[in-house]
C-alpha cells in the first residue's frame, strides 16, 4: 500500500481561517481538484518529515516537522493510497509560490472555498482543522494546548 504525507498550513485573519492548497500542473489536471502539498516519504523519512519536505518543494514555504500537529489519515477511495496530514500555522507574512513543476497554483483559500476546490476524499482534513481551532486548540509548536 502506498502512503503520502502532507501539510495543511493555515492562517487566520479578517476572512477567518484560510488553508493552503495546491493544484497539480498539466493539461490532464486542468479540471482536477486541489490538494494539500503532499507526497511519498523518501527512504526512512517519517511522515512529518515528508510532509514538511513536500510543502517546501511544492510551495517554497519552510515548515519544521517538529511543529506539526497530526490530523489523522484518509484513504483515497480510487487509488487506495493512504494520506497522512498534519496542521501548522503558516509562517507570519508568508506567501506560497509554485516552487515545483508539480503544481501550477498555490494559494491560501477561505475554508468555504477550500471545501469547494479540494479533492472530496481530503475534505475531512479541513473539517478536522476547523474542529481543532474552534475548540480553542490553536496549534502552537506542533501540539494543541
Amino acid at each position: 500500500m502506498k502512503h503520502s504525507a502532507g501539510t495543511l498550513l493555515y492562517r487566520t485573519g479578517d476572512a477567518g481561517i484560510e488553508a493552503l492548497l495546491v493544484h497539480a500542473s498539466g493539461n490532464y489536471n486542468r479540471r482536477a481538484p486541489w490538494s494539500l502539498p503532499k507526497g511519498e516519504p523518501d527512504g526512512d523519512e517519517s511522515f512529518p518529515e515528508a510532509a514538511a519536505r513536500e510543502t517546501r518543494e511544492e510551495t517554497g514555504l519552510e515548515v519544521d516537522p517538529a511543529t506539526l500537529t497530526p490530523l489523522g489519515e484518509v484513504l483515497y477511495r480510487k487509488t487506495r493510497k493512504t494520506v497522512h496530514a498534519f496542521a501548522a500555522p503558516a509562517p507570519a507574512g508568508c506567501e506560497p509560490r509554485c516552487a515545483s513543476w508539480e503544481v501550477d497554483q498555490a494559494a491560501f483559500l477561505p475554508l468555504a472555498e477550500a471545501r469547494e476546490r479540494i479533492h472530496p476524499d481530503l475534505a475531512v482534513f479541513l473539517d478536522r482543522l476547523e474542529a481543532l481551532l474552534s475548540n480553542g486548540d490553536e496549534v502552537d509548536a506542533g501540539r494543541p494546548r
